[in-house]
């Protein structure tokens, strides 16, 4: 790997510090207006056969000056020459929110290149691509995204008082959005991997019941699971996703 490609590597992919061998890897993937350090605390609680690596998206954190992404398919095309490399080991995806459509979407572009795939997918308080496109309630409107933001949750209260970070937060929020609401590929064949969703049980954006239609995704095995909290999970409920995931790995 040359300079430039490590940087990219680096820009891409977070790793918080993780070190030594692995049997699989777990790519993880952050919600709209999100950012990878969500995953920060995961290598941590992670068992040691399993590597946690996070996706960081452009016009976020250490890539702010980078333009964000607006259309899937560019995202998936860039995403898959990042993680091209990685491919001789086994990995899984799980995506929160925003990130369960793009590791969904990965997942079929993956099989349609004839390309090694996850092992599983998980899917964490995103409706089902047969409900809607995933974008919540925003309409597009570009007034509505302030009220997007406040209404998911998992943004402190203190942010809301500073109207300059605010507006800072907005152009990668509606970005992201823009991902959602224009991806309207509806693959002709479900995913052979197996699927496994966690809904939060006071979510009433990506309900347990707007949920269990990710079944339709796969021809394997589908398991939905609820977890106390919202829309974003609290610490308990970020333990057992992680604890599950573990399981399911091993």
């Amino acid at each position: 790997m040359d300079a430039d490609e490590h940087e990219g590597d680096r820009r891409w992919l977070k790793r918080f510090g993780r070190v030594g061998p692995s049997e699989i890897r777990l790519l993880c993937f952050h919600h709209a207006g999100g950012g990878a350090s969500m995953y920060r605390m995961w290598p941590r609680l992670l068992p040691w056969f399993i590597e946690p690596v996070a996706v960081q998206l452009p016009g976020r954190a250490d890539r702010f000056d980078e333009p964000p992404f607006e259309r899937m398919e560019p995202l998936v095309d860039a995403l898959i020459d990042v993680i091209k490399p990685m491919l001789d080991q086994p990995f899984a995806c799980y995506g929160a929110s925003m990130g369960a459509r793009v590791a969904w979407a990965l997942s079929h572009t993956l099989r349609e290149r004839g390309m090694p795939g996850p092992r599983r997918l998980y899917v964490a308080s995103n409706t089902a691509p047969i409900v809607n496109n995933g974008a919540g309630d925003w309409d597009g409107a570009e007034d509505s995204l302030y009220g997007y933001l406040r209404d998911m949750g998992g943004t402190p209260a203190e942010v809301f008082d500073d109207p300059d970070l605010v507006a800072g937060l907005l152009p990668t929020l509606r970005a992201d959005l823009t991902v959602l609401t224009t991806y309207t590929s509806r693959p002709a064949k479900p995913l052979d991997v197996s699927i496994r969703a966690f809904a939060g049980t006071e979510d009433v954006v990506a309900s347990a019941e707007r949920m269990s239609g990710w079944r339709a995704e796969t021809r394997a095995r589908f398991d939905l699971d609820p977890v106390p909290g919202g829309h974003f999970f609290d610490a308990s409920g970020e333990r057992q996703v992680i604890q599950t995931i573990a399981r399911d790995l091993i």
